[in-house]
């Protein structure tokens, strides 16, 4: 029975993170997600059922284009297996539960403002706002935290992410201060504020690796979404353990 469920979340997993790529690109240039149907973005060939299965359609077609040869992005089978993962790792840690309606959303969130960011570098306000209206309602219903904390957390997290704006003259994008306003719906704002500090504690990192590396150049700008993602994504899942053992840490001193 459980391969069975496991095989289901799998598919689902492909077919929604497939779904995200297509919200990730399109929407970005102000594309409707729907219209027009799948097509090569090289020669607007409109694609089959067999070009659009997730991963194994990009493997299949050795990376090419099956009408005009040419080459497509490894970022689009990459994403997809990334965010696939994400999804079939949140079950594996949450189960069948009722958290899951929170879950699957921020994951689907984050996949989708990473890949638009390492794309064009923006967060578009149109995802924002679909997935704050989704998580407001959600907690209307469904909330382990008051809902008290969870405005606090947009407060926070929206609020914080402005002050550095201002006082760095535009140092953070309005994509990511919405995007926090919308994680402080969604998790809080303890948890809030832990995101932004790994946030900036992963991408101080990364950023001095790639620039030691000679990857990028001195005050070359970095998107800070994917970096934003990733300090969401491990507050989420164990930033409660995070914040109890540094407390410990703390008393133990």
């Amino acid at each position: 029975m459980n391969t069975i469920i496991y095989v289901f979340v799998i598919l689902f997993s492909l077919i929604l993170s497939s779904f995200l790529n297509v919200v990730a690109i399109r929407i970005p240039k102000g594309e409707s997600i729907v219209f027009p149907a799948s097509h090569c973005v090289h020669c607007e060939h409109p694609l089959r059922p067999l070009d659009l299965i997730p991963i194994f359609s990009f493997l299949a077609l050795r990376g090419r284009c099956r009408y005009c040869q040419t080459k497509i992005s490894p970022v689009y089978p990459l994403g997809e297996w990334i965010t696939a993962s994400l999804f079939v790792f949140t079950y594996y840690q949450i189960g069948w539960d009722k958290e899951l309606l929170v879950a699957i959303p921020l994951v689907a969130l984050l996949a989708a403002i990473t890949i638009s960011d390492l794309l064009y570098k923006i967060i578009p306000n149109k995802v924002n706002i679909f997935f704050f209206i989704l998580f407001t309602v959600i907690h209307l219903f469904y909330r382990p935290l008051p809902f008290s904390d969870y405005l606090l957390g947009v407060l926070a997290g929206g609020g914080l992410l402005l002050f550095i704006a201002i006082i760095s003259r535009g140092g953070m994008g309005g994509g990511d201060i919405k995007l926090m306003a919308v994680v402080g719906m969604v998790i809080g704002w303890k948890l809030t504020v832990l995101s932004f500090f790994l946030a900036t504690l992963i991408g101080a990192t990364v950023g001095l690796i790639l620039l030691l590396a000679k990857v990028v150049k001195r005050k070359e700008p970095i998107p800070f979404g994917p970096f934003l993602a990733c300090g969401i994504l491990i507050s989420y899942f164990w930033g409660t353990d995070l914040i109890q053992a540094y407390l410990n840490f703390i008393l133990l001193s």
